[in-house]
């Protein structure tokens, strides 16, 4: 790497300039002529039938243009990307508190907001589902017509009942973990208007314009050609936006009132509308072998789903395949169970499953480690996957396998090395005792087997000799539109400044897939590089023509094509974009696609497995715990990651810190608390999530190159692998500080302060 110019290099944002100077254009920050504003009416209950809807009230109110129910969706009446079982608009029932019943555009937000209150809803109640394990009996209310297991997927591999009888050592645990809000800065907001074509087009913040371009068509009833979605920029996303959210209302409401209408959720509503982390009960039974060898691992998963399907039952299959760990294991037995409740909805976020089961795993490697007298990090590195090894559901790892060395790379770090002199507390204050937290984990790269996973770009010539480049994908703060912009500078010699990027935009990028699953840069980058690779040869080809010289003559140089051996004879690509426009009235564009490889295998009724190709990363946590209290204070970090090779130094750091302190959050104070099925905690001022101040002084972050030749530049995706193992290398390290062991998350002061005094009692 060390002969790249851009590729590996600390290179600035291309986005940087406009965030900073306030100039980016969000979508809550768009103003069009005539513009009207929306608001959506929300269930009263969080189940019950809808008896009647009245809305002539609210119609009749001066200032507003149109109000609409289920009776004005002109095509089918849900969502969602794999069952689309989410009303637009509620017809006969509503299961969570936050779905929708009406809306309403009028000409100002106050008059919209005095519109809701004059609708009428007459609402029939229901029981109520609120536990994910009672929802599983016979006997229990229903949430859909078909019950309330959405998906169950059951993994078996080897004799775990007969593993778990000749364990030596056995860890048995029931783990518990909180629903987590995104928390992204800009709420679900948006603008949808008719332009001049006649077309519709929704300027909403999401993670796959070409994929609500299709969900939209069906709702509306329209062609998806005469609908374009623009989902950049985004103000933060981590899994909220991959599912449709506002969209097919405001689509509706300019399409039925021919004005633009728009709406940006105050962050209550944001809150007690939309996706969540799913909440999971593990059930985990562990066997090891005396020498610390993993003999079984037996675990019952139990997702609350919350009211509809979403991305529910892939999240489910991903927290199945990672339920082990990044470990070999013959013997495993894995149940899991995706149920509906009426506890609002959840969806994607980022880590999808893993860190639900890294939370269980890496805990009880802890206790192991302890039972047996085996250091943590050795203990780790007896099981850990190898290249070549079967992963516990029993694919083979052919690709770049990264345990050992982030392992190795973490046991270096200054924080392991010293961590004994770290915990000694300080003489005058006993009461705060210190600790160190280890954990290890992985995160499959990609959509996994059997689904469409490909990256798709557009790369045109501009008439300054410089390139634009569209991808479907989207930059919602992680970076991807800065590297695609390095790999298309890289592999057409041309200056980084010389290179636009055009991102989320289903008429003007190429299709590439959603923005999740770690597979941005790896999908986006491959495609760059492909429809680069085509572009060097349509400029090499008019070269030869205008030089009159063979193409094995031919080289590229900076900004140019120059004769082998003889560097004063060249021809610049601007001189190019001339000869394109003069002889062809057009500058050449090509297209790159790239489909994903995949596993050798796939396993039946389990959609999405086995992944292929993997990141993997180790944390580290240095702890001070207040014993008179139970607060806990994160006062450094480490993360040995293994993305293949480092794109952009400046960008996996932001990566690791940020994925570091989002973890945190999820660990210790993050949790979305509802009861009865209402939201008790909708802003955040009761929602706590980290501030400032609560982020350690220093994340150090251990690049681990270890190239993934199917990659861009041999490139892999980090971003969520650097955040699901940090809430367990908390909780390991509050064990080592006060000896206690947490079991649910996140571990508020209240509830580490309560397993103290249990210790205490005992």
């Amino acid at each position: 790497m060390n002969n790249m110019k851009y590729v590996g290099k600390e290179t600035p944002r291309i986005d940087a300039l406009p965030k900073a100077t306030g100039t980016i254009k969000y979508m809550s920050d768009l103003v069009f002529p005539e513009m009207l504003y929306a608001r959506i009416l929300r269930s009263k209950y969080p189940h019950a039938k809808i008896l009647k809807i009245d809305s002539s009230k609210a119609k009749a109110l001066p200032g507003v243009v149109a109000v609409v129910t289920h009776e004005d969706v002109p095509g089918v009446n849900g969502f969602g990307i794999v069952v689309p079982d989410m009303p637009v608009l509620c017809k006969d029932k509503v299961r969570y508190i936050g779905d929708t019943v009406a809306a309403v555009a009028a000409e100002s937000e106050e008059i919209a907001e005095r519109a809701l209150s004059l609708i009428d809803v007459e609402y029939e109640p229901l029981p109520l589902v609120e536990d994910p394990e009672k929802a599983l009996l016979e006997n229990s209310p229903k949430v859909h017509e078909n019950g309330n297991i959405h998906l169950h997927t059951e993994i078996k591999r080897g004799d775990p009942s007969e593993a778990l009888k000749k364990a030596d050592l056995l860890v048995e645990h029931t783990f518990y973990t909180g629903r987590q809000e995104h928390a992204f800065l800009e709420t679900e907001g948006g603008v949808a208007f008719i332009g001049a074509d006649g077309n519709l087009n929704v300027y909403a913040g999401s993670q796959y314009p070409q994929r609500d371009q299709l969900q939209l068509a069906r709702c509306l009833s329209i062609n998806p050609r005469k609908i374009r979605v623009v989902s950049y920029p985004v103000g933060g996303a981590f899994g909220g936006k991959d599912e449709l959210t506002i969209q097919p209302i405001i689509g509706l409401l300019a399409l039925k009132t021919k004005r633009p209408v728009k709406i940006t959720l105050s962050r209550e509503e944001s809150i007690i509308s939309y996706w969540k982390r799913h909440p999971y009960i593990l059930k985990y039974k562990v066997g090891f072998k005396k020498d610390g060898t993993l003999v079984v691992v037996d675990a019952t998963l139990i997702e609350d789903k919350g009211a509809y399907s979403s991305l529910g039952g892939p999240v489910l299959n991903l927290a199945v395949e990672h339920a082990c760990g990044p470990y070999r294991v013959d013997n495993v037995h894995i149940d899991g169970y995706a149920v509906f409740t009426n506890n609002g909805v959840a969806g994607a976020c980022r880590g999808f499953g893993a860190p639900q089961t890294s939370f269980a795993i890496e805990t009880i490697f802890d206790i192991a480690a302890e039972k047996l007298g085996i250091d943590p990090i050795a203990l780790r590195k007896k099981n850990a996957l190898r290249n070549g090894d079967l992963t516990p559901i029993g694919n083979k790892l052919t690709t770049s396998i990264g345990t050992i060395k982030v392992l190795e790379s973490i046991e270096k770090s200054a924080l392991w090395k010293n961590r004994n002199k770290l915990k000694l507390a300080d003489p005058k204050k006993q009461w705060l005792k210190r600790g160190v937290g280890i954990a290890l984990t992985y995160q499959g790269t990609g959509l996994g087997v059997g689904l469409p996973d490909y990256g798709g770009a557009i790369l045109s010539m501009d008439e300054d000799g410089g390139f634009t480049v569209g991808v479907g994908t989207v930059d919602y703060g992680q970076g991807i539109g800065t590297s695609y912009a390095q790999f298309v500078a890289e592999t057409m010699h041309c200056p980084i400044e010389k290179i636009k990027v055009i991102l989320g935009d289903s008429l003007l990028s190429a299709d590439s897939g959603p923005t999740s699953a770690s597979r941005g840069v790896y999908t986006g980058g491959k495609a760059s590089v492909i429809a680069a690779s085509k572009m060097k040869e349509e400029l090499l080809s008019k070269a030869s023509r205008v030089m009159s010289l063979p193409c094995e003559s031919l080289e590229f140089g900076n900004e140019c094509l120059l004769e082998k051996n003889k560097p004063n004879h060249y021809i610049s690509f601007k001189s190019l974009a001339d000869k394109f426009i003069e002889e062809e009235n057009k500058l050449p564009m090509t297209e790159g696609y790239f489909l994903v490889p995949t596993a050798e295998i796939k396993i039946e009724k389990a959609e999405g497995l086995p992944h292929h190709i993997f990141a993997f990363s180790a944390h580290l946590a240095y702890v001070e715990v207040n014993t008179l209290t139970g607060e806990v204070r994160v006062i450094e970090g480490a993360e040995a990651v293994d993305g293949g090779v480092v794109v952009n130094r400046q960008g996996y750091e932001a990566q690791v810190e940020g994925g570091f302190v989002m973890g945190m959050g999820y660990g210790l104070m993050e949790d979305l608390i509802i009861k009865n099925g209402i939201v008790k905690n909708p802003n955040f001022s009761t929602y706590i999530i980290p501030s400032i101040k609560d982020a350690p002084y220093n994340i150090e972050t251990i690049p681990v190159v270890n190239p993934e030749d199917t990659g861009p530049f041999c490139a892999k995706g980090i971003a969520e692998t650097v955040m699901v193992a940090t809430a367990p290398a908390i909780t390991n390290a509050i064990h080592d500080a006060v000896g206690v062991r947490l079991f649910k998350i996140p571990a508020t002061p209240e509830a580490v302060y309560m397993a103290m005094k249990r210790k205490a009692i005992d």
